[in-house]
């Protein structure tokens, strides 16, 4: 099985690493043979068909890396496999660059402490890169970052998304209460 990832030229080193040891520990976490082409940004992964899904997840955190995580923050998708990368393409909402900064400093708030309360409150990882914001979590976990961030590009005031953001963090412990008792 081949399957091919265009990433973008300043993310080329990073998912290399130093002395190829970034690429080299993802090959072997992951039973794939990674080239990369990095004139063209191409990155062709490959594997046997016995490891379709370690492929698939070799692609994921390709495409988290590309997305501006950390190799570290993407590699957590190997441990935990039900840990998912989603992400939010912003260039369709905005009609300009200048918007287009504006929405990405909503996401990421004054001194980074909106994106950071966010990660908190609902243990995401969140990347903001160019025209994406990236976010590595669990299924029910994304959902609830997701719409907070989807609240914030509508423009929603910051301190409304917290709250809703705080109402959905007493909902989950309350389930998790009701659940074991």
């Amino acid at each position: 099985m081949i399957q091919e990832v265009k990433i973008a030229g300043s993310r080329v080193g990073v998912l290399i690493g130093k002395g190829g040891a970034t690429k080299k520990e993802l090959e072997v976490k992951t039973h794939t043979t990674i080239t990369v082409d990095s004139k063209e940004g191409l990155v062709t992964v490959e594997s046997s068909e016995e490891h379709t899904i370690s492929l698939l997840r070799a692609v994921e955190i390709i495409n988290a890396i590309n997305r501006g995580f950390s190799p570290e923050r993407a590699f957590e998708m190997i441990e935990d496999e039900d840990l998912l990368l989603d992400v939010i393409d912003l260039s369709g909402m905005a009609e300009g660059p200048r918007q287009l900064d504006r929405l990405r400093g909503r996401i990421i708030g004054k001194d980074g402490r909106a994106r950071e309360q966010i990660e908190d409150m609902t243990d995401v990882e969140i990347s903001v890169f160019g025209k994406t914001i990236a976010l590595i979590g669990y299924p029910e976990q994304l959902k609830t970052a997701r719409a907070a961030i989807d609240m914030l590009i509508e423009g929603v005031p910051h301190e409304n998304v917290f709250a809703f953001l705080d109402k959905k963090k007493k909902e989950a412990k309350q389930d998790m209460i009701s659940y074991y008792y």
